[in-house]
């Protein structure tokens, strides 16, 4: 059961697909297709379920999969711990959107100027969904805003190293219409568009509106900050947005804004973790505009 293997047998189970896979390794697809059997016959067990060409992991397959993400993962930090004043290999970060948007371009930008062989992967997603990924060797690092929802905040400190990075102002966004809001008993709607459930800046939105509502706001889930405003802007919902994201806008819509709270963005990464990648990371924050002092 090799590192190679286990990469292939990664790849089938996120593509779901042998072809897919196979052209994403830059392997033919029969190398794939012998792999998967070699390492299902070394282990005694089908690891997938063949629907048609649609590969699923079988149980023993899911076990599998966390075992095998922890192991390249472990692989990968030990390969960078022996060259630790060169930067190299992969990186795998996981972001907020709003991060991503509004936060992290410049520093990328410099972080492969400097470091042209280090391959940072960057993924999107909810705060309470990367801390899940950090902690299952998914993800080597994230941006997630703190603390995240529905989690222990203090039990997780025991597990993740945390460094706050950027401080967020949160923005109320209602229709220009609206009447002027000082508290959560002035806002008239009752809907909150938001990103799906694990995201911060969603619980900060409906916390608040709970307030005057003195009940849950109904949610219209969206997937991007332009589909939030949009759904604000249609007259028939609320929005939390980063003023940073607001900034970005070359032509913010018009809309009545009110300010709700400050929110740390912290880097996590599994306790313990420590790789020249992610230094150099944490060295192209530092001089970023708008960045805390990342130690």
């Amino acid at each position: 059961m090799d590192l190679q293997t286990l990469d292939i047998f990664l790849a089938v189970a996120e593509e779901r697909s042998v072809t897919r896979a196979a052209e994403r390794l830059g392997r033919v697809q029969s190398n794939v297709t012998t792999r998967i059997q070699q390492l299902e016959e070394q282990l005694g067990t089908a690891l997938f379920l063949r629907e048609g060409r649609r590969m699923e992991l079988t149980a023993a397959g899911e076990t599998l999969s966390g075992y095998a993400e922890r192991l390249l993962a472990l692989a990968e930090e030990a390969r960078q711990a022996v060259a630790p004043d060169h930067p190299t290999g992969r990186l795998r970060v996981g972001a907020m959107e709003s991060t991503a948007l509004a936060r992290l371009p410049q520093p990328l930008v410099q972080l492969h100027a400097d470091w042209p062989d280090l391959s940072l992967e960057l993924r999107t997603a909810p705060s309470r969904q990367l801390v899940e990924q950090v902690l299952a060797h998914q993800l080597d690092a994230a941006f997630v805003a703190w603390p995240p929802p529905d989690m222990d905040a203090e039990a997780l400190t025991h597990s993740l190293a945390c460094v706050p990075v950027f401080t967020e102002t949160l923005l109320l966004a209602l229709p220009a219409s609206h009447p002027p809001v000082k508290a959560p008993q002035d806002v008239q709607v009752a809907t909150l568009a938001a990103f799906t459930r694990g995201c911060t800046y969603r619980q900060v939105g409906e916390d608040w509106l709970r307030r005057g509502l003195r009940k849950p706001p109904q949610v219209r889930e969206l997937a991007s900050y332009p589909a939030i405003l949009a759904g604000v802007a249609a007259g028939h919902c609320a929005g939390v947005v980063p003023q940073s994201v607001l900034e970005q806008l070359r032509s913010p819509p018009a809309l009545q804004w009110v300010p709700l709270q400050t929110c740390t963005t912290m880097l996590i990464t599994r306790q313990g973790y420590a790789t020249p990648a992610l230094q150099a990371l944490k060295e192209a924050l530092t001089a970023s505009p708008g960045a805390l002092r990342v130690a």
